[in-house]
């Protein structure tokens, strides 16, 4: 049972969406308490029409807690995780430091729920680039089995934190003015650009963000037979990331047949009428939990190869839902808690 729940990093961008997901999901619990770093212990929380104050995190704050949810960055949850297991805790970690660990599971519900079972102690949600592509890929891997794909992304700055989005706005504004920008999250000006390289050389002249979207997809899928081959891209975009997906597959899929599989999976939302202009856009997807699709065709350069645009707002399913979805799963795993007090 997880009756005592906690939520660290309370007060961030994605913290804060996980809080509101809280409420109105109505996740079950008995009590919480929300965490953060020593600069935001003190800050008043309205939660379910109650003020709670924030807590520092520490390794005493998990004393009796149930069921984690944190985001935070990786040096933190390297910290957290071990604290909070020793608490007898269970954590939904968002960041990047447990992913790849072998012992922990890398969950998108939709996708592989069943992974959630073979959890000690700490689940993982993955990069947000590789959950909305994950989601799209699997009704169409279960269809005829994807062997390879070719994705170019679209991010957001709010992947890159508050920081990133301010650098957007007054870099921008900045630059209509005539005026020179200090940026503090982009190492070029995002105003009216277009960044090729989103973290840092990893493998092959593959960024690190590139080589998440390779071996997140693989382990999620059990299946490192999968080809993936990646281009991400920092836009000046405020929120929602994109991509451009093409899938090869061991039999040929129609578009008509890739739309209805798309279709018919939970999670998914089809907009795909080229003659109409009807195709999600970053500004209409943004505030939902969907992963939006369209532009659905056959890729005429092979012969078993769709694609299709794929948007998702990745401070919602690329993070905050994706975590709130996976300690939803783990409640029905185990029971559902008393009724909130």
């Amino acid at each position: 049972m997880f009756d005592n729940v906690a939520l660290v990093g309370a007060t961030g961008a994605v913290g804060s969406i996980v809080l509101q997901l809280l409420e109105e999901r109505e996740f079950p619990f008995k009590t919480i308490k929300f965490l953060a770093s020593a600069r935001s212990a003190g800050m008043k929380l309205t939660f379910k029409s109650d003020e709670y104050t924030v807590e520092e995190l520490c390794a005493e704050a998990f004393d009796g807690i149930d069921l984690i949810i944190a985001s935070t960055p990786d040096d933190v949850a390297a910290k957290l995780v071990p604290w909070a297991k020793a608490a007898g805790a269970v954590v939904v970690d968002e960041s990047g430091y447990w992913r790849m660990n072998p012992t922990v599971p890398l969950v998108v519900p939709e996708v592989n729920p069943d992974a959630i079972l073979d959890h000690d102690g700490v689940i993982a949600s993955p990069n947000c680039s590789t959950t909305q592509m994950v989601l799209a890929m699997k009704p169409l891997h279960e269809a005829a089995r994807i062997t390879r794909v070719v994705v170019s992304t679209y991010q957001a700055t709010s992947g890159a934190g508050v920081v990133g989005e301010e650098d957007l706005e007054s870099g921008s504004r900045a630059a209509l003015a005539g005026e020179d920008y200090d940026y503090q999250a982009f190492s070029h000006p995002i105003a009216f650009n277009l960044i090729p390289q989103i973290g840092s050389s990893k493998h092959k002249g593959y960024t690190s963000e590139e080589m998440k979207m390779v071996w997140e997809t693989q382990k999620i899928f059990n299946d490192e037979s999968i080809a993936v081959c990646p281009t991400c891209i920092r836009v000046p975009v405020t929120n929602c990331h994109s991509e451009s997906i093409l899938v090869e597959t061991e039999r040929k899929i129609t578009a008509e047949e890739a739309r209805e599989l798309f279709a018919a999976t939970d999670g998914i939302t089809v907009l795909d009428d080229l003659e109409n202009g009807i195709y999600p856009l970053p500004l209409s997807c943004s505030g939902q939990d969907d992963v939006f699709i369209g532009r659905i065709r056959e890729d005429i350069s092979c012969e078993n190869g769709i694609t299709f645009w794929c948007v998702s707002d990745n401070l919602r399913k690329g993070a905050a839902t994706n975590a709130v979805q996976i300690a939803e799963l783990l409640v029905q795993k185990a029971g559902t808690p008393a009724e909130p007090v």
